[in-house]
């Protein structure tokens, strides 16, 4: 009987990574090869242009904020941001800068957060064209300053930093995904060198008859009489 379950130890493993080592190289490779011509020719380079406002709950200057105050302010920003991503808001925006968007395609190019646990609200607008992304961002700022005050008679927001135009584009990362490519393919040959090891029934040396057979050999034919019988 066919002896299947056999240990396999590290040079037993080296040797058959190294007889691969044709189709291991050719997998690595050409998943190096794909990925740099989809990072830098296929994939388009999306830019990032942030603002930030801060939510300041006291009007009265002189008056000194308390934590109660501070708190309140907290709570605005949570309000303030799905106001910020209100048809409202998108829709004005859209008719000021003539865009042929709708207001479902411009929220998703928008993000709003809140800085940490304080009052500052930061605005993130993404697209392809970073004078653009960087002209809806303060956009966006500027009509919703405007049109929170008429919609909670207040005037609490204003602008930290505007949006500056973005020199380099937040995806896609080349060298990552390079890198990424490099490894999955590492791996995906290397595994595919197992099964195809596991699927091979041959033997083809007398270690190979001995340890799946557990017999022990009697001869071997050398390859120059096979060749001869031929």
């Amino acid at each position: 009987m066919e002896n299947t379950e056999y240990e396999i130890d590290l040079k037993e493993i080296f040797h058959m990574l190294q007889k691969k080592w044709v189709l291991i190289t050719g997998i690595t490779v050409s998943a190096l090869i794909i990925s740099t011509i989809v990072s830098f020719f296929i994939l388009t380079p999306i830019y990032e242009a942030s603002t930030t406002m801060i939510v300041n709950y006291k009007q009265n200057q002189e008056s000194v904020m308390t934590y109660n105050d501070l708190q309140t302010s907290q709570k605005l920003v949570a309000t303030y941001t799905e106001i910020i991503k209100s048809e409202r808001i998108l829709d004005e925006v859209i008719n000021k800068l003539n865009l042929e968007l709708s207001s479902k395609e411009l929220i998703n190019k928008i993000t709003v957060s809140q800085v940490g646990q304080t009052e500052i609200l930061k605005l993130t607008v993404k697209d392809e064209d970073p004078e653009l992304a960087t002209l809806i961002a303060n956009t966006i700022s500027k009509v919703f300053q405007e049109d929170i005050g008429q919609m909670m008679e207040v005037d609490n927001v204003s602008t930290v930093d505007i949006a500056k135009v973005p020199e380099d584009p937040t995806s896609p990362n080349k060298m990552m995904n390079i890198a990424i490519a490099g490894v999955l393919g590492l791996v995906i040959s290397v595994g595919l060198v197992f099964v195809l090891e596991f699927l091979d029934r041959t033997y083809k040396t007398p270690t190979d008859v001995e340890r799946h057979l557990g017999l022990p050999l009697i001869g071997a034919i050398p390859d120059m009489l096979l060749e001869q019988g031929k």
